[in-house]
């Protein structure tokens, strides 16, 4: 699990004076903590920004906040980013999107696909990717029951809920604790649509203007390459922020959500998330929007 620091994030208006220093957000999660790493560390110099102390909190409160303009700079979920594209731009770098990623629909037993709609089931923040693809994959699926992401394979266990979309870590540890997929609805997009899963991107206040942007984007991929250049250069920081403590378990985490998408997403994961957000708004999940998502369309 990824341990939820709440640290408090000043409103912020929609010009950033010379004299304010950047805000960005990010979880604490392993994925996220290995990405911007060298960023907040000075490591990644080319971007010469200046940068506030982040702020680290769970996606469901980063996506909370991106819905209220609280971050300059912030990871969210793809399925908030279609709730706020008139504020933030999708940057190219720094995105978790991939095949067999996806997050899981678990339950402590088998059941009747047939019934899978009227089970009680949790899924982790109303704006979460994961939210977002179990009401595509069931649209009648109700009452949904939302919680906090590590809540939830202990919810199930209590009999709190009948079933649970998990994500993060928990991937990995649902096995051992004697859960029982109904349905991995990563593979359930992939089939559906052709296209890798958009996860979460990191998006920046369309307002900072493009040379601003530019430099963000340009900071994160350097963090991302400098990542993958020392893995171990990041460990201390990324484990100070994991609850989970089994190494194996959280390389496979960073292994499984940190790729070739993270340092650019390119023509294939840009197509992945125009079909997200199309298949949301289709679905009635999302908004139309007339926004351009991705930042260089704005050049």
């Amino acid at each position: 699990m990824c341990t939820d620091v709440h640290e408090q994030a000043d409103n912020t208006a929609d010009s950033l004076p010379c004299d304010r220093l950047l805000t960005l957000g990010f979880s604490p999660c392993p994925n996220d903590t290995f990405i911007f790493h060298a960023l907040v560390h000075g490591l990644a110099a080319e971007s010469g920004l200046d940068l506030a102390p982040p702020v680290l909190a769970d996606v469901e409160t980063l996506n909370e906040w991106a819905m209220q303009g609280r971050l300059d700079v912030t990871k969210l979920s793809f399925h908030a980013l279609g709730h706020v594209l008139d504020q933030y731009v999708l940057l190219n770098s720094g995105a978790a999107l991939g095949r067999g990623c996806g997050p899981l629909l678990i339950a402590a037993k088998e059941h009747d696909r047939s019934r899978y709609r009227d089970l009680r089931i949790a899924i982790p923040g109303r704006f979460t990717t994961a939210a977002m693809l179990l009401r595509m994959f069931e649209p009648g699926c109700r009452p949904l029951v939302t919680m906090r992401f590590d809540e939830i394979m202990p919810a199930i266990a209590a009999g709190e809920v009948d079933a649970g979309v998990i994500i993060h870590e928990s991937r990995f540890t649902y096995r051992e604790k004697g859960f029982v997929v109904l349905r991995d609805l990563g593979t359930w997009w992939e089939e559906n649509s052709g296209c890798p899963l958009p996860l979460g991107g990191i998006a920046a206040r369309r307002s900072l203007g493009n040379e601003l942007i530019a430099g963000i984007e340009n900071g994160i991929r350097e963090s991302v390459r400098r990542g993958f250049e020392n893995r171990r250069l990041s460990e201390e920081y990324i484990f100070s922020h994991a609850q989970e403590i089994d190494a194996q378990v959280v390389r496979s985490h960073i292994d499984l959500y940190v790729n070739d998408f993270s340092v650019e997403m390119g023509r294939e994961g840009r197509q992945a998330v125009e079909t997200f957000l199309a298949r949301g708004r289709q679905a009635g999940i999302l908004p139309v929007s007339a926004a351009a998502p991705f930042f260089e369309k704005l050049r």
